[in-house]
């Protein structure tokens, strides 16, 4: 099957964690469950500190703090799922509740 990277990107809000909502945080402990009776795999999840932590290796070798773009959204976590096609990783990205953000789906390269 292929494999999809699933990006969450969301506002950062100053208690992080503490501010998701408790449905929030539910629909998300749900989707594991959600995606297994689609038939599709979660390979890989992570949840990511907050932006404050990231440091960017630029071309140069010059590190600095922070993301690389500057936005209002940042990433906040990402999975990969194997899936049957895109439009089933699609239907998997909208079983994520998005407070302020978005979810991105992108097809990984074949190895």
């Amino acid at each position: 099957m292929p494999q999809y990277a699933v990006l969450i990107y969301e506002k950062e809000t100053p208690g992080g964690v503490a501010d998701i909502p408790p449905e929030v945080m539910e629909a998300n402990m749900r989707a594991g469950e959600q995606i297994a009776a689609m038939g599709a795999t979660v390979i890989n999840e992570q949840a990511l500190q907050p932006s404050a932590t990231t440091r960017t290796i630029h071309k140069n070798g010059l590190v600095t703090d922070g993301p690389f773009i500057e936005s209002k959204e940042v990433i906040a976590g990402f999975f990969v799922v194997e899936a049957a096609d895109l439009d089933q990783a699609i239907a998997i990205g909208k079983l994520l509740p998005i407070m302020d953000g978005a979810v991105e789906v992108r097809p990984l390269l074949a190895q």
